[in-house]
């Protein structure tokens, strides 16, 4: 049988009720002892690498769960991580930039109920991420409501509900029912497991934090763009649509054009979940391909967030940054 190893990170899986409301107290090895059975198809481990509330995590945290899987990787054929659910998005994208070239699966999972409680989804959840790190299919991926997703394509969609992930713009990898891994057709599985094959794995942790997220409204003053270009080093416009920026009245197009000026990684999403951006429709799209922007097609915003800042904090130069900001990454 292989060994598995689980990696218990905090979140809402292994909470506990107190008078300040639900605060991560379980260990690996009590997360372990909720579901037996599981280990008559593997040999587990469990070690617990912090114990917070995934709304704290943040990238040196995510850094401290990809050097932890590094430091193991010899001694295991796959991992799970626990993880809360608010951010398990951004950290399922960081480990698959921090952690390139990875030949064994890494699987993210959580719940939306405590494991303690009766009618918890944790068990399931939990069953089905070590199910799917026992196979040879190498990658980040998120395990949540019988769906196995690429890490970079998770999205929580929902604040409550037990299937509160969706794989966006990307099919899901599989379907766990009943114990039994079920692929999805339609992708060429074989592919994705060789594509690592010749390459070695590297960790690379470094992510620089001095990027924005920014939302476009209607009436969004333009000097806001003034205090971005003197403090950050990238930002991540969520424009209207399928790419609009104003250019009008509330010219925001201009004040893109100074941050590239001043040497900022500037990356344009849409605010839409799905489908993602194409500047070549709308002339107030077709303004922006003037300028040295960064396109993220239809990356989450999870994905794209965590990617320019592992981008920033590892390459120098702005076509080596545009490159591996717009090439597809699993």
């Amino acid at each position: 049988m292989k060994k598995i190893l689980l990696l218990a990170t905090g979140g809402t899986i292994a909470s506990s009720e107190t008078e300040q409301g639900l605060i991560p107290t379980i260990d690996a090895q009590q997360m372990l002892s909720y579901i037996p059975e599981i280990e008559e198809i593997c040999y587990l481990s469990g070690i617990s690498i912090m114990n917070v509330d995934s709304t704290n995590m943040n990238p040196k945290l995510m850094a401290k769960i990809a050097a932890a899987i590094y430091s193991k990787y010899q001694e295991y054929d796959g991992f799970v991580v626990t993880h809360g659910t608010d951010t398990m998005g951004y950290t399922a994208a960081a480990l698959t930039y921090m952690l390139q070239n990875i030949k064994k699966p890494v699987v993210v999972t959580g719940s939306q109920i405590a494991i303690k409680a009766l009618n918890t989804d944790a068990k399931k959840n939990l069953t089905d991420a070590i199910r799917f790190a026992n196979e040879d299919f190498p990658g980040i991926f998120v395990a949540f409501d019988s769906k196995i997703m690429y890490g970079t394509y998770a999205v929580k969609v929902k604040t409550r509900s037990t299937d509160s992930f969706q794989s966006i713009n990307f099919p899901t990898v599989a379907e766990i029912k009943e114990g039994k891994i079920i692929y999805n057709s339609i992708l060429n599985n074989d592919e994705y497991r060789d594509k690592f094959k010749s390459h070695e794995l590297k960790l690379q942790t470094n992510l620089c934090e001095d990027i924005l997220i920014l939302k476009i409204f209607p009436g969004i003053k333009p000097h806001i763009f003034d205090y971005i270009k003197d403090n950050y080093k990238g930002v991540i416009i969520e424009s209207f649509g399928i790419g609009g920026i104003p250019n009008a009245d509330y010219d925001i197009v201009s004040k893109v054009q100074e941050l590239i000026q001043a040497g900022l990684a500037v990356v344009i999403t849409t605010q839409c979940l799905c489908e993602g951006i194409d500047l070549s429709i709308y002339a107030v799209g077709k303004i922006l391909t003037k300028y040295k922007i960064i396109y993220a097609g239809d990356m989450t915003t999870e994905a794209a967030t965590m990617k320019l800042m592992w981008a920033l904090g590892n390459l120098k130069d702005f076509s080596s940054i545009k490159d591996f900001m717009e090439g597809r990454f699993l």
